[in-house]
């Protein structure tokens, strides 16, 4: 194996190493973080097509979906970040906020040096913005998902 292959490996996995310590929390943001890695997938397949930015280092290779990053850092970040702050949505926002700046500017700009990710007709500030909105939006589902299961459980 490579260098780079290692690397992407590594990214998919040393996440999940922290999931244990989620506890029950897992289940409870399993339907949002599922939810967003789903939008994030469709929007991975768009993006290799329109050419908004390329991984050049896929775990599978012949599959337009970069699952390294969304199945491994995306998915726990997302879990941890709603373990952290649902409950107040200003505090969510905020973390959403500075988490996916960093996500989309110095973390880009070294995977790029890296050679394993690149932006190309998408710029770093569109994808921060989609993924904000995208913030936005699981924060909605996850709390419309509580209120039917509580109103499951309380009949």
């Amino acid at each position: 194996m490579n260098k780079k292959m290692v690397a992407s490996l590594s990214m998919l996995l040393l996440p999940w190493l922290t999931v244990p310590f989620l506890g029950k929390s897992f289940f409870r943001f399993l339907p949002a973080a599922t939810f967003v890695n789903l939008f994030i997938t469709v929007l991975s397949v768009i993006a290799n097509r329109k050419k908004w930015y390329i991984n050049k280092n896929p775990l599978f290779p012949n599959v337009p979906i970069d699952f390294t990053y969304i199945l491994g850092p995306h998915f726990v970040a997302t879990l941890w970040m709603f373990k952290l702050t649902y409950g107040s949505f200003l505090k969510y926002l905020i973390a959403n906020i500075v988490f996916d700046w960093i996500n989309a500017f110095p973390f880009a700009g070294m995977w790029k040096r890296m050679g394993f990710f690149k932006f190309k007709k998408m710029s770093p500030s569109m994808y921060w913005c989609i993924t904000v909105l995208l913030a936005i939006v699981i924060y909605g589902y996850q709390y419309t998902v509580e209120k039917v299961v509580r109103n499951v459980k309380a009949s």
